[in-house]
């Protein structure tokens, strides 16, 4: 029973959760321009968690096969068999509509589809229809991950979007492809047996470097220009975006230059930094916004 019960939370994905959750959360603050309730906070939580739980789910269950060929992910329950595909899906499922049940009942409305919109892209635009049919499909499919941020903030705004909850989107959408590429370089032959295009595979890894440092300049640039799309946040926040996108840059830059029998350590620093850098973004942010 116990095993059973970690193999559920498995299907989950938390360490992809808890990045995502971190976003929402501290875009919850940014959208409430100060301090949300516990209410707000705990509902957040709970939905956030059940919807990335569920659409993680729903991509284990549907990828069983490749990820059973490849070593990043022969473990996952799904393509183990510890949990059945079928299992999988209906785990999936319920989350989705806990997810949706407590965002409607304690936030608001749009709150509960903008969660339900992030797990549609995840798994139909992202992992069904572009995932195997095109190197872009990160680009594009990426907006998935963009999603908690719209929801922790309609969360914190009740109920409402503007032009600064579309930056936040905006930057999570350009920090997306450097920071799945890097992994993409490290895990290359992976990708290559299972015949998915990432860019790594289709354009070589000369090329795809060349892209991390294009678009970590345009994350840098969205990140940064924050504080002109809304004055609300100031030298904390502008100081703090600046530091980061600076080593996010020369990170890319030293992707570059790396010899060719360490770019795939190099490329995983890349990928651990970007992280860390998508977190103190919103950290910053939501301090900032909350405290000065």
């Amino acid at each position: 029973m116990y095993v059973k019960i970690i193999d559920y939370i498995a299907l989950t994905k938390p360490k992809v959760m808890s990045l995502l959750l971190l976003v929402a959360i501290c875009s919850c603050f940014i959208g409430k321009k100060g301090i949300p309730t516990i209410e707000e906070i705990i509902a957040l939580v709970i939905g956030g968690a059940c919807a990335s739980g569920g659409a993680g789910s729903l991509n284990m269950s549907y990828e069983h096969k490749i990820d059973k060929a490849m070593g990043r992910t022969k473990n996952r329950p799904v393509a183990e068999g510890r949990v059945s595909p079928l299992s999988a899906t209906i785990w999936g499922i319920l989350l989705n509509i806990i997810a949706f049940t407590t965002l409607y009942l304690f936030t608001n409305l749009l709150a509960a589809l903008l969660a339900i919109l992030g797990t549609a892209l995840y798994f139909i635009l992202y992992t069904i229809i572009l995932k195997k049919r095109t190197p872009q499909n990160i680009v594009i499919g990426g907006a998935a991950g963009c999603m908690p941020a719209l929801v922790g903030f309609s969360v914190g705004s009740n109920g409402l979007i503007d032009f600064t909850a579309i930056w936040l989107f905006i930057i999570i959408f350009v920090w997306t492809p450097p920071h799945f590429w890097a992994l993409s370089i490290v895990i290359k032959d992976d990708y290559e047996k299972v015949n998915i295009p990432m860019l790594p595979v289709v354009k070589g890894i000369k090329y795809t470097q060349i892209y991390i440092l294009i678009y970590s300049i345009i994350t840098a640039w969205f990140t940064i220009t924050l504080i002109i799309i809304d004055q609300s946040f100031g030298i904390f926040y502008l100081i703090t975006a600046i530091i980061l996108s600076v080593i996010l840059i020369l990170y890319s830059i030293k992707i570059i230059k790396t010899k060719e029998d360490n770019k795939k350590k190099i490329s995983l620093g890349f990928y651990k930094y970007s992280m860390l850098y998508l977190a103190l973004v919103f950290i910053s942010a939501s301090i900032d916004i909350t405290t000065f």
